[in-house]
């Protein structure tokens, strides 16, 4: 064994380049880390904005299928505000099928909701299993 104190200086040196060395890998790690969970982040956004419009939606289309199930007054106010906030989204739907009418009229078994609210609820899958793909999860995975 030496005791050169040169050889001692070297060794220190290289303890102080091995920690340096570790605390920067560590550091791009973290830094990796850090910008994975606001990846993260922003598809859970996505995906709980997708959530939430799909299932604003679901209410409105079914509160409008129980008033006219159940006849409501059409002249009543918070009956129209339902019918007018919902007929954009009936729109494309109005003339599918011929709905049953029970009561002279008063009555209405509207189909053409039932289909509305299946249809938007697959294509608000669709959303929430695209934006699950773009993150690289399974479209069934949350």
């Amino acid at each position: 064994m030496t005791n050169n104190p040169n050889d001692y200086d070297g060794n220190v040196q290289n303890r102080q380049d091995l920690i340096q060395d570790q605390e920067a890998f560590l550091l791009q790690q973290e830094e990796r880390r850090l910008k994975a969970a606001k990846r993260r982040a922003k598809f859970s956004w996505v995906r709980n904005t997708i959530l939430l419009l799909v299932g604003a939606l679901q209410i409105l289309l079914g509160m409008r299928f129980f008033l006219r199930l159940a006849g409501a007054n059409t002249e009543n106010a918070f009956a129209q505000l339902i019918y007018n906030l919902s007929d954009p989204f009936i729109a494309p739907f109005a003339t599918l099928f011929v709905s049953p009418v029970r009561g002279g009229g008063n009555f209405i078994l509207d189909v053409n909701v039932l289909i509305a609210m299946a249809v938007y609820s697959l294509l608000g899958w669709l959303g929430i299993a695209v934006v699950n793909y773009l993150q690289g999860q399974e479209p069934y995975r949350r």
